[in-house]
C-alpha cells in the first residue's frame, strides 16, 4: 500500500496467493508508484521480529517504545542526536510527554537499501527505560523544536532547543529556550520568552521548526529556522540564538506551483530544507496542507537557488490512501555530499485520517524514504 500494489485482475482484486513450501523461498513483485522509495521503519517496536524468528537480526535489541513521534536531529560531540515527541510504549496505554531522546553514530547507514538498521542508544531512566529529557517546569507535556548546536563566547558547542509548555486539547501556554546540561543529560530552562494571557494570546516569531545553515556574502554563518521554508533568522552564536533582540523576522513563500501542464497551488505545511551539493541548489521535502488524497499525508520535492526562494516547480514524490505522514525531516547529513541519493522520514500515523485501520507495529513510527535526484521523473522540479 501508499505507493506499491500489484496488478489487479479483472475484478478490480489485488493480491497475491502463496503456497510455502519447506526449504523454498517464494518471490513476490510489486510496482512501485510513487517517486520516493520506502527504505524501511526506524522506531518502535518488532522492528526485525519476523526476521528474528528466521534466525536473523538475533542482536537486535527492543527498545521498550511502541511509538514515536516526529524526529528532530543534531550532530553534537561527534554523535548524532535524535530526539522525539510524544513516545507511547509497552507498560502502560500513554507513554512519555517530555521528549525521547538517544545517540547514534553520525552516519547511522552503511547502505542506503532495505533493510535499514539504525543502532540507537537511547538516555533511560534507573529502570532502564527510555526517559524524557525534557522536563521543563509547568504542567502538561514538553515540546521541542528548533533543536541545533551553537558555538558559546568561549567556543564551547552548545546543543539547544526551543521548547512549549501544552496544555489540553493541544494547546501551548508558555514557549523559551532550553540548553541540554551534560553531566544531567538532559535539558533545562534557559529562559521563558512567552507566556499566554490576554495581552499576548500568541507567540512571537520564535526559532522552531528544522534548522538550517547558511552563509551570507561576507562568509558569516546563520541559522534559518522554519517549517519548512525559513521564517526566523540569527547568526550562528549561542549570543545571537539566545537573544530576541539578534532574532530577524522573515516572509516565507506560502505556496508552489506543482510541475506540469495542469499546474496546481501547492501549500506547504510542514518540512525541511537543506543544501544539496549533488544539485549545487537547496531542495525541500515538504507535506502539503489539505492535500487529496491524504490531507495530511502527500509529500512534494521541490528546488531554489536560494533558502529563501523563489522555490519550485513541486513535484509529489509521496502519497498515502487515506493515512497521514507529517513532519518530514531530510538528512543530508547521511550520505556522502557528491551522492545523488537524498534521504527523509516523517510520521506515519492514522491520526487526521478517516478512520483508517492501523499499520500493525507501524503505526505512529519513523519511516525513511529515499530520493535518487537523477531519477527522470525529477526534472521538472530541478528545471531553472
Amino acid at each position: 500500500g501508499h505507493g506499491y500494489e500489484v496488478p489487479a485482475d479483472g475484478f478490480g482484486y489485488r493480491g497475491v496467493r502463496l503456497k510455502p513450501e519447506s526449504g523454498k523461498s517464494l518471490r513476490i513483485e510489486v510496482r512501485r508508484s510513487i517517486i520516493a522509495r520506502r527504505l524501511g521503519r526506524l522506531t518502535g517496536a518488532g522492528l526485525f521480529a519476523e526476521s528474528q524468528k528466521l534466525g536473523e537480526m538475533l542482536d537486535w535489541q527492543e527498545s521498550g517504545l511502541v511509538g514515536c513521534d516526529s524526529v528532530l536531529n543534531a550532530e553534537y560531540q561527534g554523535r548524532h542526536f535524535w530526539l522525539w515527541g510524544d513516545t507511547t510504549r509497552f507498560r502502560y496505554p500513554l507513554g512519555v510527554f517530555n521528549s525521547t531522546s538517544a545517540t547514534s553514530a553520525s552516519r547511522p547507514l552503511t547502505k542506503f537499501e532495505p533493510p535499514v538498521r539504525i543502532d540507537f542508544d537511547y538516555f533511560r531512566d534507573e529502570r532502564g527505560e527510555p526517559r524524557g529529557v525534557a522536563r521543563m517546569p509547568g504542567s502538561g507535556p514538553t515540546w521541542l523544536t528548533g533543536y541545533t548546536t551553537v558555538p558559546d563566547d568561549d567556543g564551547r558547542e552548545r546543543l539547544v532547543a526551543t521548547y512549549s509548555k501544552i496544555k489540553p486539547p493541544l494547546e501551548a501556554y508558555e514557549s523559551g529556550l532550553c540548553v541540554w546540561n551534560d553531566e544531567r543529560r538532559e535539558f533545562e530552562r534557559l529562559k521563558v520568552i512567552w507566556s499566554k494571557s490576554d495581552d499576548t494570546p500568541k507567540p512571537p516569531p520564535l526559532p522552531e521548526g528544522h534548522p538550517a545553515r547558511w552563509k551570507d556574502d561576507a562568509g558569516d554563518e546563520w541559522l534559518l529556522f522554519g517549517n519548512p521554508l525559513p521564517r526566523l533568522r540569527c547568526r550562528a552564536t549561542f549570543s545571537a540564538w539566545s537573544d530576541p533582540a539578534q532574532w530577524e523576522s522573515l516572509e516565507p513563500q506560502t505556496e508552489l506551483q506543482s510541475a506540469g501542464e495542469s499546474s496546481e497551488a501547492v501549500k506547504p505545511h510542514s518540512g525541511s530544507i537543506a543544501w544539496n551539493a549533488y544539485r549545487k541548489r537547496w531542495v525541500t521535502v515538504f507535506m502539503q496542507h489539505f492535500g487529496k488524497p491524504s490531507a495530511f499525508g502527500e509529500l512534494w520535492y521541490a528546488e531554489s537557488d536560494s533558502p529563501f526562494g523563489p522555490w519550485g516547480p513541486a513535484v509529489k514524490v509521496l502519497s498515502h490512501d487515506n493515512y497521514t505522514f507529517y513532519n518530514p525531516r531530510l538528512h543530508p547529513e547521511f550520505t556522502p555530499a557528491d551522492s545523488p541519493v537524498l534521504l527523509f522520514e516523517g510520521t506515519y500515523t492514522m491520526q487526521f485520517a478517516n478512520k483508517p485501520r492501523p499499520t500493525p507495529r507501524y503505526d505512529y513510527n519513523q519511516i525513511l524514504y529515499r530520493l535518487d535526484l537523477d531519477d527522470v521523473k525529477l526534472r521538472p522540479a530541478q528545471a531553472k
